[in-house]
């Protein structure tokens, strides 16, 4: 009767255990994580700016004095750059891997000259760059990451309504583009 008892009490544990690790790994399976959200804002390679409430994609600007946007980038189509610039009170910037794990940060007052100019790669691609030392990414901040996969989070402060033209413009002017690894030669 004992060991009957302590088969059932084994089963119970073990069918608990299980349903506890099912549970806490739905959000890692869901497709309701953080990058596949950024993904149906639309296109890649693009900084899609945020509302105030919740779109369909589950985003939306949650802070009255932070104007958000949102870019999906894949580096396995070549770097990225992440540039913006404008009179803004303060803005900065977010990358995170696909797994929503923060990858770099960078804001305003860290920045060269206030503007943002971000070169996301490789390794590999990070060193051929490096080694194709093109003046016009002289002032580029080169940032290597082992992901591929990810996004970028550009947000803008308006502590006053008066400051929402400089915001939007600032992030509806940002770029987020695929950058040609190919070295520029002058003729």
């Amino acid at each position: 009767m004992l060991k009957i008892l302590l088969a059932i009490l084994t089963g119970l544990v073990g069918a608990g255990l299980l349903h506890l690790v099912i549970i806490l790994a739905l959000p890692y399976y869901s497709e309701r994580d953080a990058y596949s959200r950024v993904l149906r804002e639309g296109p890649s390679f693009e900084f899609h700016v945020l509302g105030p409430g919740r779109d369909p994609a589950g985003l939306g600007r949650t802070d009255p004095f932070l104007d958000i946007a949102v870019c999906a980038f894949d580096l396995d189509e070549g770097p990225v750059q992440l540039t913006a610039s404008g009179e803004v009170p303060f803005w900065s910037l977010a990358t995170f891997d696909a797994a929503s794990n923060e990858t770099f940060s960078i804001n305003d007052r860290t920045a060269v000259d206030d503007a943002l100019d971000v070169i996301l790669a490789t390794p590999v691609q990070a060193t051929r760059l490096r080694k194709a030392q093109a003046p016009t990414l002289a002032q580029s901040i080169i940032v290597e990451t082992q992901q591929t996969q990810g996004y970028a989070v550009l947000r803008a402060m308006a502590p006053q309504a008066s400051f929402r033209p400089q915001t939007s413009e600032f992030l509806n002017g940002a770029g987020c583009l695929p950058l040609s690894t190919a070295p520029q030669t002058s003729r």
